[in-house]
């Protein structure tokens, strides 16, 4: 399986639940009822998710720094 970055921050896929002999019908019931998980997440802490991600994002972690030798 292929591995790329999640933004749950996993590198690696879930290949110990993702079964690769699903049918089509069982996996696209699997992505529909994980939709519907996120929609129901969203409308019930949509306030909360939006102030932890700007928390998230303003740490200062990967804001640029400045430094005496420019990039140009």
């Amino acid at each position: 399986m292929k591995s790329h970055q999640q933004s749950s921050g996993l590198k690696h896929g879930l290949s110990f639940i993702i079964d690769g002999t699903w049918t089509p019908e069982q996996a696209l019931a699997v992505y529909e009822l994980l939709d519907d998980l996120r929609e129901g997440i969203w409308l019930t802490y949509a306030h909360q998710i939006q102030t932890l991600l700007e928390q998230q994002r303003s740490t200062g972690d990967d804001a640029p720094t400045m430094t005496d030798d420019p990039p140009f």
